[in-house]
């Protein structure tokens, strides 16, 4: 599978290495400077920056390389995009997730995920509807019809792009990837729940932010309290089997994270090569 995988992210994972990543902006000369870089994928910023699919989609096409496609055969990007989408989980708006999906990009996160209702709804936002007898029922797709330009995008068929458009791992064929953020206390106490119950969830993302504003240590990412409520998310994840990832990873925490489950490092951009370039070939598992 590793040698036709299209999603970086679950490529770095299947050969059993920690996947690295960055927040963009979803503009051209970003996807251009990023499009060569050492990350296995990028996050489109699109939850406190403005919703403009327009700007994505072009920064979509500017993301690919043709010296990259020409000597790897595959039109995939070399650097694989995800999406941060505005609506928060209480919200279970899934246009959001349908728009970006449909215009080729291979991710979805969710911001504050904190029940099993709403994860439910972020995995089937992301997956095709099913006829009740077909495998992998659950969760029940609810995305609408409209592969063309993703399909397009990925340089598959209509028929292809259906086959591989589902939600890794619940689908080991699938190319999309379901990212839950959790960042409040709620979240945590019921991460357990959501992780037992609903099948899909790709990888859950540390909203540290949110989760110390909330516990009364805005941005103290090394307070003692900060650190066990983000510990108790990352052994949650691990003990489920579940991807868990870091949005604030530098070279003095890189070490203690992959120590303790996390597979999906968030590098800033200006900071990352650096980072990312020592540590990516001994960073596996």
């Amino acid at each position: 599978m590793s040698s036709t995988r299209l999603n970086g992210v679950i490529r770095a994972w299947e050969e059993g290495r920690v996947a690295y990543s960055c927040f963009a902006k979803a503009d051209k000369q970003s996807a251009i400077d990023l499009s060569e870089s050492p990350y296995d994928a990028l996050m489109f910023e699109m939850e406190h920056n403005p919703w403009d699919m327009a700007a994505l989609q072009d920064s979509l096409q500017y993301l690919l390389n043709r010296k990259q496609i020409a000597s790897s055969g595959t039109l995939a990007p070399a650097v694989t995009p995800l999406v941060r989408i505005p609506a928060n989980g209480v919200e279970m708006n899934q246009a959001y997730a349908k728009q970006a999906l449909d215009r080729g990009v291979y991710g979805i996160v969710w911001p504050h995920i904190n029940n099993v209702a709403q994860a439910y709804n972020a995995v089937a936002s992301c997956r095709y509807g099913r006829p009740k007898n077909a495998p992998l029922y659950e969760p029940r797709g609810v995305r609408g019809d409209a592969p063309t330009t993703a399909a397009r995008y990925w340089g598959l068929s209509t028929a292809e792009y259906y086959e591989r458009a589902d939600v890794w791992p619940l689908a080991p064929h699938g190319e999309l990837l379901v990212g839950l953020m959790i960042e409040s206390v709620a979240g945590i106490e019921n991460l357990d729940e959501i992780l037992k119950e609903v099948p899909g969830i790709g990888f859950c993302l540390i909203g540290e932010g949110d989760l110390s504003q909330e516990m009364g240590f805005p941005r103290q990412y090394d307070h003692p309290e900060v650190r066990d409520a983000m510990k108790k998310i990352a052994d949650t994840c691990v003990r489920h089997g579940v991807k868990v990832g870091n949005p604030h990873t530098n070279a003095k925490n890189h070490d203690r994270l992959v120590e303790e489950g996390y597979r999906y490092l968030m590098v800033a951009p200006q900071k990352s090569y650096g980072v990312v370039g020592q540590v990516r070939e001994g960073a596996s598992y």
